[in-house]
């Protein structure tokens, strides 16, 4: 009886083995078509400005130094609601993703 068993079973194997491996290779095909895509939707995301001027091709600000009193002070987080100039929205960035960034002080020197 047992001499009988075993054939079937190597059967059944085979029959598993024969799904089982168009299954296993779908879902790697796909898992791997999903990773690509969200990866590609990520990089949108790891965009630092993420809403000032985006109409602009670059972004860019000057200054003269004739304007700036005694201090001024610029963002560079890409946060402030008053960009260019720094409202502190980088403490909140900072603590929100563990990054150190800072605002640019430009002071003129003492006379």
């Amino acid at each position: 009886m047992t001499k009988m068993m075993f054939p079937y079973h190597i059967c059944l194997f085979s029959e598993h083995f024969l799904v089982a491996v168009p299954v296993a290779v779908v879902a790697a095909v796909g898992g791997f078509l999903v990773s690509q895509y969200l990866n590609r939707r990520s990089c949108k995301k790891g965009q630092v400005n993420t809403c000032i001027n985006k109409d602009s091709p670059k972004v860019v600000h000057s200054f003269d130094m004739e304007d700036i009193a005694t201090k001024a002070v610029y963002c560079r987080c890409w946060k402030s609601k008053k960009f260019p100039y720094c409202d502190g929205s980088h403490t909140k960035h900072n603590e929100e993703t563990g990054d150190n960034v800072g605002p640019l002080i430009i002071k003129k020197k003492d006379a």
